[in-house]
């Protein structure tokens, strides 16, 4: 085995080899390698940022499950309300994987200012409602604080904010028309303690968050009458079999709606993000590899002379090709740590400086987001590395094809 590691520390890393004819085509395979890496990395990170952060604004506003009367509106501007005396409530002790339960209601109004109208819903919460998503999207101000007393503070999004020319502090009317056309509509003043982005411009310019003991009077409901019911889920990969436990164990009169099947159109376009993950990993894995096994051709036919006197001396073609991979092994490693290193370095400047943007109008989200994971960035670069080394398998059998007489007479 001497010989063995004297050559394939010839071949990687004596000057004379660097110089050599196949050395241009050795670091093409590296960059080659390197440039897929990095490809995969951002390809990975941003996909499932993407799927991630749009997943989580569609929840922050619905709940991963919410149930409702079967009578009420689609369009939440009727709704049917329903006690809040029901066995799920507070707590949904008879599913596992529940973590919360929180009642809100929804009222269509119009906000008017000297200048300009806006329609929207004002939706109600209460002293069970978790904060726990919208504190991420706050950007001015702070977060209503309801209690069971009536309250005018409300939180509105940047959206919002932007068109109706609001800031933090300012007052605003909102109008509510009533089931009797010939009245005259309710007028509720408001105040804007907070104001929220979360860069899902559908529902940001769709709700307006208050009191739920507004809707409750202008809706002429008991204290005990809510619009709705919101789930929460400890993990997001049980929402298909919650949501159906959550639905069996519900009174026959409530539909209970997972955020899936409520937003079908958005959460079906998201798994395009997955496909074109899988395509590009693919496409650049066998680039990749096409080079390395380029690289590596090169290398066996510029020591055609070296296979030939090391068969003449007798050794086998097994431990011949096996150095030739160990190599391979080498340049393929080589590649892997320069792309980890400048991916990883790329996808960390976007997470803290977010020098990347998107259309918001057709991502849902104004930054890429970035999800870092070691557990895929370490399964990519094994996945990367094993693959690569089997398809080098193919081309490391020319060696078994070299006959050694003509191999030493080789130029």
């Amino acid at each position: 085995m001497n010989y063995e590691f004297f050559l394939a520390k010839r071949i990687i890393g004596n000057k004379s080899y660097k110089s050599s004819v196949s050395a241009p085509i050795i670091k093409i395979g590296i960059a080659a390698i390197a440039i897929s890496t990095i490809v995969m990395l951002i390809a990975i990170a941003t996909g499932i940022g993407l799927e991630h952060k749009i997943r989580d604004k569609a929840v922050a506003f619905n709940g991963h499950i919410t149930i409702t009367n079967f009578d009420s509106n689609v369009s939440e501007g009727a709704q049917v309300p329903i006690s809040k005396s029901q066995e799920f409530y507070p707590e949904f002790k008879t599913v596992n994987g529940v973590s919360h339960v929180q009642a809100v209601a929804t009222k269509f109004g119009i906000i008017r200012t000297t200048t300009d109208f806006e329609g929207l819903f004002l939706k109600g919460v209460g002293v069970d409602y978790d904060w726990r998503y919208f504190e991420a999207f706050l950007v001015e101000g702070q977060l209503p604080i309801y209690t069971q007393n009536y309250s005018n503070e409300v939180l509105i999004s940047k959206y919002l904010a932007n068109r109706l020319g609001f800031g933090v502090g300012d007052n605003f009317q909102m109008y509510f028309m009533k089931s009797d056309s010939s009245k005259p509509p309710s007028i509720m003043k408001y105040v804007v303690v907070g104001i929220f982005n979360s860069g899902f411009e559908d529902l940001d310019k769709t709700y307006v968050i208050g009191d739920i003991n507004h809707v409750q009077r202008l809706n002429r409901w008991t204290k005990n009458q809510v619009g709705s019911f919101e789930v929460f889920i400890s993990n997001y990969n049980d929402l298909d079999r919650i949501g159906k436990e959550v639905y069996a164990q519900t009174p026959s009169t409530l539909d209970a709606m997972t955020v899936q099947q409520k937003y079908a159109t958005i959460f079906e376009w998201i798994p395009v993000f997955t496909t074109n993950i899988y395509g590009i990993i693919g496409i650049m894995i066998l680039v990749g590899a096409i080079n390395m096994i380029t690289a590596l051709l090169v290398l066996i036919l510029e020591r055609t002379q070296m296979i030939g006197i090391l068969k003449a001396l007798g050794s086998t073609n097994y431990s011949i090709r096996k150095l030739f991979l160990y190599n391979a092994s080498y340049l393929i490693a080589c590649g892997l740590f320069w792309g980890n290193l400048i991916g990883i370095g790329i996808l960390l400047l976007q997470k803290h400086f977010q020098f990347l943007k998107l259309d918001p109008s057709v991502y849902y989200v104004s930054v890429a987001p970035v999800y870092l994971d070691w557990s895929y960035v370490v399964l990519l670069n094994l996945m990367t590395f094993v693959l690569c080394l089997l398809m080098l398998l193919i081309p490391s059998f020319l060696i078994s094809k070299i006959v050694p007489i003509k191999a030493m007479k080789f130029q």
